[in-house]
């Protein structure tokens, strides 16, 4: 069975954390229906919902992604980059601990999960103004004994590694060639966003199923032709604040 943790989209949403892209004016009405659309799509993708709820105080906190990376023996705690999203952090992990032990990254670690792809037993890390050595260094040890390696790659012009690059299916990744290089996958096949859709390479893998934005549709073609099963959902309020499919959610698999 699939869980897909969610939070609920926060009325303050408007004074997300920007890096990236410019500032444009949110609806926020329109962002929380967009995003009951996303968590009904993950249910019907199979996914199992659990939905915390919103947080005025933190602009950011839907994107619950960004809190935790959860593998199938452990979830680890992150210590995100950006200040105001700290407090984020134990909510999530109450919600995790009744399906895995939990660490954490500590101080003066910093570790966004949007910068975490994990491709088979290694997690690859993007070394970004989110996730820094020590953060990198302290998952590397603290997943040592899982049997996980870690390896530190190396992102420009954008936000987080998935942000430039997502795994299709276990052979297969989606890739923004201007913001990482592909030499560092070494080993898939590779499938480049359209040039005319830059942000197109974040889509969210569940099972053999793909969950992209709508507003990727020659990118999506791509996918379609290649002979994947992709489900566009609309999150363009949810773009505004720099984040897409993967980041709202965190999904992964129990024993029913």
């Amino acid at each position: 069975m699939w869980i897909a943790v969610t939070r609920e989209v926060s009325p303050a949403l408007g004074d997300c954390e920007l890096s990236y892209i410019s500032r444009a004016a949110i609806d926020v009405a329109r962002a929380g229906r967009q995003h009951q659309d996303y968590q009904r799509a993950l249910e019907v993708l199979g996914c199992r919902l659990v939905t915390l709820p919103a947080e005025p105080a933190w602009p950011d906190s839907v994107f619950v992604e960004d809190v935790a990376i959860v593998l199938d023996e452990v979830a680890i705690m992150t210590r995100p980059g950006a200040l105001s999203r700290r407090a984020e952090v134990a909510s999530v992990a109450a919600a995790l601990r009744g399906y895995r032990p939990v660490l954490a990254i500590e101080a003066p670690g910093s570790l966004d999960g949007g910068d975490v792809l994990r491709l088979g037993r290694t997690l690859h890390v993007g070394q970004s103004a989110r996730s820094n050595a020590q953060g990198i260094g302290q998952l590397r040890e603290l997943l040592a004994g899982h049997g996980y390696a870690v390896h530190g790659v190396a992102t420009r012009g954008c936000l987080h590694l998935k942000s430039a690059v997502t795994q299709l299916d276990d052979d297969t990744l989606l890739l923004q060639p201007a913001w990482v290089d592909r030499e560092q996958f070494a080993g898939f096949r590779i499938i480049e966003v359209d040039p005319g859709e830059p942000h197109a390479a974040n889509v969210l893998r569940i099972g053999d199923a793909l969950l992209m934005p709508a507003s990727f549709p020659r990118t999506r073609q791509r996918l379609l032709d290649a002979g994947f099963e992709v489900t566009a959902v609309d999150v363009s309020e949810l773009q505004k604040a720099e984040g897409a499919t993967t980041c709202c959610s965190l999904v992964f698999r129990v024993m029913e």
